[in-house]
């Protein structure tokens, strides 16, 4: 094959081409090797042109300052009350809580107050428990105060799967409006919720906005996109950060409509399938509602973050007014045991609260990476186009050449991607469209060294053998016809065979002889021809053939099995021209009959021999198997033994099992079968009952019961459908040889002594 494929300029070229298809039509796979080199491009883009930094937030951080100001976490509601009162005084366009407080604060005083019990009378705890019951709940207060604000943003997440969490649903505070159709893709392809873990009921009620802050990382655990929107399979939600930019734009009450994108614009090519609007905002969105996140870095030590004791201290307020007026303030969290870490394109562990910041900055910027269906195309055509032509100019062009126009592709197409990714956050993968043309011009380039090489060194080596003119002039088109060397493949193999050749060869002249095997020889060769199968050998009056090679036969078994029956009813005929011939010279007709022995199992086939002369052959312990059960067949009176291999692939035609034996040279006990019709009889009553009496009579002579063994051999004998009575006779023989000497350990295999 790989011979071929050097020497032969048209498999050369069409291989380049299927190459070509292969690397094109993988270019927008799904593979995960092919997502994979997608993430390293896309990630490197980042890393080397992050986003620029926006002044529109900022991030009040959860930190180990906090905590040892505050002391440990939850915090009681009561902190957080009068830190949504002081943010919302510093002028905050809207707070958004990264995270769920979805239990109630366990220091409310009414809790406190549950918990305590009237000891044995010692301390009266009564007038303490009901002073602690009329206190107000931290809840409320908290509350309160979140309704005050008129810009706190609450949030919900996924939630453990319950008939209770299934009550509860994530309140909607402003409903995503979409036409019929794109509400129904929607709900089909956004990422879906079964329940959700939610803020307690009076404090996301009292919030301004509601959003997920759910997400789904890619299968290598990077969180590069985010989705907008969320179903329960009912209703469309928005996500944190989209509520977040909802409450600070000051008209929550404003509707939030998802659109198609306007295909009538120019810059439709390069756009999403949908688009978010409200207030100025158009978000571009894919159809399944996510958006590529375009990270920066965030300076946990710079004015990125804003501990949050700062917030509650009123002390620092004069310090942090400018930090907080007229931002988005996001509350989350850095202490150690508090951090909720994702990896992202520009870190390894990175607060998951950032990757909301991110997500809000890039709208407010208006700033999106696209991959649009017209990237991929890009991709595609670039490596159809020049991969196509790198395997057009490969036999024309020097090498060198060919190589440096190569580099000179692949460092425009890297340009060209930095360039598309700076100007107009788009994602081209420029790597693979570059290795697959690089590819193909190494494969091109290395085909036709070997190629060029290999025609050489072979015509060169074949000017030493003895060859006609004629067959000179074919090797030098096609050298591989002179390599040695083969591969292993199952093949089914025939060894056929005359019956008492050396007496019938005693009574005739040379002239005679060759006659006899020409007429043999001669249909038998055209009916293994017919049969799509392939003449190995002549050896005297035998022949040698075998299937499935150098051709593929998916029915190689059947084929062979069909090629013997055939075989034996072409005698037929030829046996009546030798009755004719030996009527007229008044001899006794000398009759024709073959024994045929197929064999299926895997075999060494190809060119074998030697450097001055090699054949087309097949060697294996299956053809040695062959050739035995060609010499078996008159031990039991049969035309056609097979293996069981071929048996058990051919179960259409009429076989009974002849033995399980051990033929000479050979230790492991093989099942042979006598092949005795094709399909007509096969299905036939008859068959059917001389095959199940046959059965048994196999059976109780491989388990020792002799008795019933010769039982069955009588009503096999009934059935007189072919003539057994040879293999029968045998059988009895056997039995009563048994019975007379019982064998000690009685396996059923029978040891022939000759081949």
């Amino acid at each position: 094959m790989i011979g071929k494929l050097m020497t032969q300029r048209w498999m050369h070229v069409a291989l380049l081409f299927i190459l070509l298809i292969f690397a094109v039509f993988h270019s927008d796979s799904n593979a995960r090797w092919r997502q994979e080199m997608q993430y390293f491009v896309f990630d490197e883009l980042n890393r080397m042109y992050p986003r620029e930094k926006s002044d529109e937030l900022i991030i009040v951080n959860i930190d180990d300052d906090s905590l040892l100001e505050l002391g440990q976490w939850p915090w009681p509601r009561t902190i957080l009350a009068k830190m949504v009162d002081n943010l919302s005084a510093l002028g905050a366009k809207a707070i958004v809580f990264d995270g769920v407080l979805a239990e109630p604060d366990r220091t409310s005083p009414k809790l406190i107050a549950q918990s305590l019990q009237v000891n044995d009378g010692s301390l009266d705890l009564g007038q303490v428990i009901g002073n602690l019951e009329n206190l107000p709940d931290h809840d409320a207060l908290f509350a309160e105060s979140v309704k005050e604000s008129e810009r706190f943003v609450s949030a919900f997440t996924w939630g453990s799967y319950s008939a209770e969490m299934q009550k509860s649903r994530p309140r909607i505070k402003q409903a995503l409006l979409a036409k019929r159709a794109e509400k129904t893709a929607l709900l089909e392809n956004v990422l879906r919720f079964e329940s959700t873990a939610n803020f307690l009921p009076q404090i996301e009620k009292a919030a301004a906005g509601n959003g997920s802050f759910m997400a789904t990382p890619d299968p290598d655990g990077v969180l590069r996109t985010t989705s907008l929107i969320f179903t329960d399979g009912k209703q469309l939600y928005p996500s944190l950060s989209l509520e977040a930019i909802r409450v600070a734009g000051g008209k929550p009450w404003r509707s939030i409509l998802v659109t198609p994108s306007d295909r009538g614009e120019e810059s439709s090519l390069i756009d999403t399938a949908l688009r978010i609007h409200f207030d100025d905002y158009a978000i571009p969105i894919e159809a399944d509602g996510i958006v590529n996140v375009y990270y920066r870095r965030f300076d946990e030590r710079g004015d990125d973050y804003l501990s949050a004791y700062k917030v509650i201290d009123e002390a620092f307020h004069d310090d942090i007014s400018a930090l907080v007026k007229d931002r988005i303030v996001l509350i989350g969290a850095s202490a150690e045991g508090l951090k909720d870490l994702r990896s992202t394109a520009l870190e390894a562990f990175q607060p998951g609260v950032e990757i909301h910041a991110n997500v809000i900055e890039q709208i407010i910027q208006n700033k999106y990476l696209l991959r649009p269906d017209i990237t991929k195309g890009a991709e595609a055509f670039f490596i159809f186009l020049f991969g196509g032509l790198m395997i057009l100019l490969a036999p024309f062009i020097n090498v060198l050449v060919l190589s440096i126009l190569c580099g000179g592709l692949v460092f425009g197409a890297f340009s060209g991607t930095a360039y598309a990714y700076q100007e107009y956050g788009l994602l081209f993968d420029p790597f693979y469209p570059s290795l697959s043309v690089g590819l193909i011009l190494i494969v091109s380039v290395f085909m036709t060294y070997l190629r060029v090489e290999s025609e050489k060194r072979q015509v060169r080596s074949a000017f030493g053998l003895y060859i006609s003119p004629d067959f000179m002039k074919e090797l030098t088109s096609n050298p591989d016809k002179l390599q040695l060397g083969g591969e292993i493949r199952d093949l089914s193999v025939m060894f056929t065979d005359i019956r008492s050749f050396t007496t019938i060869s005693e009574g005739l002249s040379p002239q005679e002889l060759i006659q006899l095997m020409n007429d043999f020889l001669t249909p038998m060769s055209d009916l293994v021809m017919q049969n799509r199968g392939t003449i190995d050998k002549y050896m005297g009056d035998a022949m040698m053939a075998f299937w499935n090679a150098p051709l593929d036969d998916a029915e190689h078994e059947y084929h062979a099995c069909k090629t013997a029956l055939s075989m034996q009813a072409a005698l037929d005929p030829i046996n009546e021209v030798i009755k004719e011939k030996a009527s007229g010279t008044g001899k006794k007709p000398v009759l024709l009959q073959a024994g045929i022995g197929i064999n299926t199992g895997p075999c060494a086939v190809g060119n074998m021999g030697s450097r001055q002369r090699f054949a087309y052959s097949t060697l294996g312990d299956a053809v040695n198997l062959a050739s035995r059960l060609e010499g078996q067949t008159k031990n039991y009176g049969v035309s056609i033994l097979i293996g069981e291999t071929t048996y058990n692939n051919v179960p259409q035609l009429a076989s009974l099992e002849m033995d399980l034996i051990k033929v000479k040279g050979k230790e492991k006990a093989e099942r042979i079968f006598a092949l005795l019709a094709g399909e007509e009889v096969a299905s036939t009553d008859a068959f059917k009952i001389l095959k199940a009496q046959h059965e048994i009579m196999i059976t109780s002579y491989r388990t020792g019961a002799f008795e019933e063994a010769l039982e069955a051999i009588k009503e096999c004998r009934k059935q007189e459908l072919f003539d057994l009575d040879f293999a029968y006779d045998m059988y009895e023989s056997r039995i009563e040889e048994l019975l007379k000497n019982p064998p000690e350990h009685w396996d059923g295999v029978y040891v022939a002594t000759s081949k």
